[in-house]
């Protein structure tokens, strides 16, 4: 099994803490005109609200996050290491094209549903077939994971169409989606330091 170099252990690490970390500052900035449960995400980077440079940021920083544990995950499957990078790079575009401060956006809403589906296939996308797989990159814990981001997804419509929680429904698929790429590059080291250090007969 190919290594997976300790570097990818921090960029994979820092995507769940910039994102969480941008949209809470970027709320605070707001004020109490914002509303998390009931408001997206993306009403934090849109233009001319207050939070705009840090929810921003916090994009721009998932992005290259994903992109660089994507370059780093050697042990997963080409199409899904691939898939986690086209997410990163959904996320670099989303944050060039925000929303408008009121009414929807086509441009940002294709991106978005374009980055949230590749994040949503690349685990099952980037199992390891053979034996003695890490435990990120086998096929239970991998269609588990997805189906969970398929279900959030569905709730985030649902809450969306009703005007209901769909800040609660977004940030729980998105958490998710950006701690996933943490426990896939924890299995795989964890699961190389097992093996540097059973010892040769």
């Amino acid at each position: 099994m190919r290594p997976v170099p300790r570097w990818a252990l921090l960029s994979s690490g820092c995507a769940p803490i910039l994102l969480a970390g941008g949209w809470t500052v970027a709320a605070l900035l707001e004020g109490p005109a914002y509303d998390p449960v009931t408001q997206t995400i993306s009403v934090l980077a849109a233009y001319g609200a207050a939070g705009s440079w840090v929810m921003t940021g916090a994009f721009l920083a998932l992005g290259v996050c994903h992109l660089l544990t994507a370059w780093g995950l050697r042990p997963a499957a080409p199409a899904g290491r691939v898939a986690l990078a086209g997410g990163g790079v959904a996320a670099l575009v989303v944050a060039w094209v925000p929303a408008p401060s009121s009414g929807g956006s086509l441009h940002h809403g294709a991106v978005a549903v374009v980055g949230f589906a590749l994040l949503a296939v690349w685990p099952v996308l980037a199992v390891e077939r053979g034996r003695g797989a890490p435990w990120g990159l086998r096929i239970a814990p991998s269609v588990a994971v997805t189906a969970l981001m398929g279900l959030g997804a569905l709730w985030f419509l649902v809450e969306l169409n009703r005007q209901g929680s769909a800040g609660v429904a977004e940030r729980l698929v998105t958490c998710v989606q950006s701690a996933w790429p943490l426990v896939v590059v924890a299995s795989c080291l964890r699961q190389a330091d097992g093996e540097g250090a059973t010892p040769t007969g």
